[in-house]
């Protein structure tokens, strides 16, 4: 990156400005993982309802396990649609500003999730039932193929060098909290109703809380500018030093295919396992295990909490001893991790099962924290949001959307574990080689620069209010 104009450096030397630049990348870091958590809480939530709820209420005339991979089909896609948000996104957060896309994918999927919340089931309006929640599913996915890219970039390219890994899992906890709010949700929803009034409208109360999402996505459209790489990236156009891509994601693919294709593969494992053990399991251990759907959600509060906080850790790690060796680390214990996985799900105990989702988790956090900064660092600012987008979403569509619907045909078919098992493992390995791959993009000669500061980017307003 080219040094910041003079003017925004000399003030950084005025009184208080370092106070001030503190203050505002802290505002940043709160939004977006603030409007990243509800995001992904309103994403996720529907991975629980359509373990749980969408098969009687969508699918009612279905057998069990035929309303089960019918539900599934429609959580698929969501996934569908993620790609088209992130070419979307990254075609205009190339050329406009990430900021602008976060607040739009915001107010986007906070209205799909809330008229999901509205959607009467099949038994009032029939065939027309799925076919909306289909649609708004799409909605959904959408939004959050273009939020992810969006995020990621505002906090990346607003930090130094030396802190981008730590202030993308800003973007990446929302994750761990986006699960654990829509299962603390649901949980609480479920064992203040009956049986069958959560089945009637309990659900619904989930979906409706998405409303939240509205003030967020204010807040980021009137307190935080955008981010200091793309401004000096579109003053250098108007300067006609060099242009803003045109179409970039055309240029992306053209220039970078390679580097996309891998960058995806890095997602595979980590993401296989994180929608088996979010919607799989939950579906399988309910159905199969004979396990209560309460007990199941449980599971997972404590067990995502502990994934954000090493989702954290492994950032910050990552820019100290570079990028790849959590990755690949992670990786390595995705694969092996596979076949105890199930093993212990397998027993039906609920304690086995907290292990086996919570050993997976380690590896999940160890790959997923440190990728925000490492995909972005792949590639070039002006086509920066295009390619991590169309990375991110490539894996969302051949892996994230179809792990629970493939688990569940695999159940059905074989009656066995294994086969699940020898997918996660083969996914882990995937990511392994692709890190193995690529390079290094935080190297010792950047982490021992003196010039590259630990601190803030000097180019960051000393305000964003």
């Amino acid at each position: 990156m080219t040094s910041p104009p003079s003017d925004v450096n000399n003030s950084a030397t005025a009184p208080g400005a370092s106070e001030a630049r503190v203050r505002g990348q802290g505002k940043l870091l709160s939004a977006g993982l603030i409007g990243s958590s509800i995001e992904w809480y309103d994403f996720f939530l529907y991975g629980t309802a359509a373990a749980l709820v969408f098969p009687e209420v969508f699918f009612p005339d279905s057998s069990a396990t035929t309303g089960i991979l019918l539900s599934f089909s429609t959580f698929w896609a969501g996934f569908v649609a993620r790609p088209i948000g992130g070419v979307i996104a990254g075609h205009l957060g190339d050329r406009h500003g990430r900021k602008k896309i976060v607040v739009a994918s915001m107010v986007m999927m906070g209205l799909g999730t809330f008229l999901i919340g509205c959607l009467p089931g099949a038994g009032t309006i029939g065939v027309l039932a799925p076919t909306l929640l289909v649609m708004l599913r799409f909605v959904q996915g959408l939004a959050c193929g273009a939020q992810w890219g969006g995020v990621v970039l505002l906090l990346t390219e607003s930090a130094s060098p030396k802190r981008k890994g730590f202030a993308g899992t800003f973007g990446q906890m929302g994750v761990s909290f986006g699960v654990f709010l829509g299962s603390t949700v649901f949980l609480a929803a479920s064992r203040l109703t009956s049986e069958q009034a959560f089945t009637d409208w309990g659900w619904r109360v989930p979906f409706l809380a998405s409303a939240l999402m509205f003030p967020v996505a204010l807040y980021i459209q009137t307190k935080v500018e955008d981010t200091p790489e793309f401004r000096e990236l579109a003053a250098e156009a108007a300067g006609k030093h060099r242009r803003i891509v045109k179409a970039p994601v055309k240029e992306a693919i053209k220039g970078h295919w390679r580097t996309i294709l891998l960058a995806s593969g890095l997602l595979s494992g980590t993401n296989a396992l994180f929608y088996v053990s979010i919607a799989g399991v939950v579906s399988y251990a309910t159905t199969e295990l004979d396990v209560s759907r309460d007990a199941v959600l449980s599971v997972s509060i404590p067990i995502t909490l502990l994934g954000a906080v090493l989702v954290l850790g492994s950032g910050w790690i990552s820019d100290r001893i570079g990028r790849r060796p959590l990755i690949i680390l992670g990786a390595a214990l995705i694969a092996v991790w596979a076949f105890p996985y199930f093993w212990l799900v397998d027993t039906g105990s609920i304690a086995l099962i907290a292990v086996a989702i919570g050993v997976g988790g380690i590896g999940q956090s160890l790959t997923y924290g440190p990728l925000a900064a490492y995909i972005g660092e792949l590639l070039e600012p002006n086509v920066r949001l295009s390619g991590a987008s169309l990375a991110y979403q490539l894996s969302s569509i051949t892996v994230s959307g179809g792990t629970p619907f493939i688990m569940a045909a695999i159940l059905k078919e074989t009656g066995s574990t294994f086969l699940v098992s020898t997918f996660i493992a083969a996914m882990g390995l995937i990511t392994l080689v692709c890190a193995w791959v690529l390079r290094e993009t935080n190297p010792a000669t950047v982490r021992n620069d003196p010039d590259a500061l630990p601190g803030l980017n000097p180019s960051l307003p000393a305000q964003t209010s």
